[in-house]
């Protein structure tokens, strides 16, 4: 299994409604050296989180106490820019396993996909309303149901549906990448390699 399965999610949400936030701004690109998917949480937003001797910048939401859970709801056009894998490593590895948008970079958004982090896509006036409900209450959960499609504000009942391609659906409720879902499927490839 390459990622944790997913299936319903059910936690509070951090907020994060800069648009066009870029994937050098998600991990910069000095630390794309490593090659294991280990590590890249700690520097998750790096430059927007710590300062140059490292100290928590205070005025940035992760380092706020006020909000924490596994889903990140941002701004438009997240994950715009470079292609880089190492911006979703970066997000599984400190804990976010949904990221919540008005607008994905095509890009960005299939190697959530492969990664295991959810990209919910949800209309500009849903998305505002995660926001104003986040604001004014930190603890407001948020569900992400993968097999019904569908995000709700559990506090308010607001909901909407999302669409996601029905293989990356299979593969992310079952954990897979899709080298995982190939050997998931050896018995059949053999079976067909045998009466070739």
């Amino acid at each position: 299994m390459a990622y944790d399965k997913f299936t319903i999610l059910q936690s509070t949400a951090v907020p994060l409604s800069t648009e066009n936030v870029d994937t050098d701004q998600i991990i910069p690109a000095r630390f794309l050296k490593a090659t294991e998917r280990e590590g890249f949480g700690d520097n998750l937003f790096r430059d927007w989180r710590y300062d140059s001797a490292g100290t928590p910048k205070a005025d940035f939401v992760l380092n706020d106490s006020t909000y924490s859970g596994k889903i990140l709801v941002a701004g438009k056009n997240f994950g715009c820019g470079s292609s880089r894998e190492h911006a979703v490593w970066a997000l599984y590895d400190y804990g976010f396993r949904c990221v919540v948008s008005s607008f994905f970079a095509d890009i960005f958004k299939n190697n959530c996909l492969n990664i295991g982090v959810l990209p919910v896509t949800v209309t500009p006036a849903f998305a505002d309303k995660l926001f104003a409900a986040i604001a004014a209450d930190p603890l407001t959960e948020v569900e992400v149901n993968l097999p019904k499609q569908t995000i709700t504000l559990l506090a308010t009942g607001d909901a909407e549906s999302f669409d996601i391609n029905e293989y990356k659906k299979d593969n992310m409720q079952h954990g897979f990448d899709d080298i995982d879902y190939l050997i998931n499927m050896a018995t059949e490839i053999e079976g067909f390699e045998a009466k070739r």
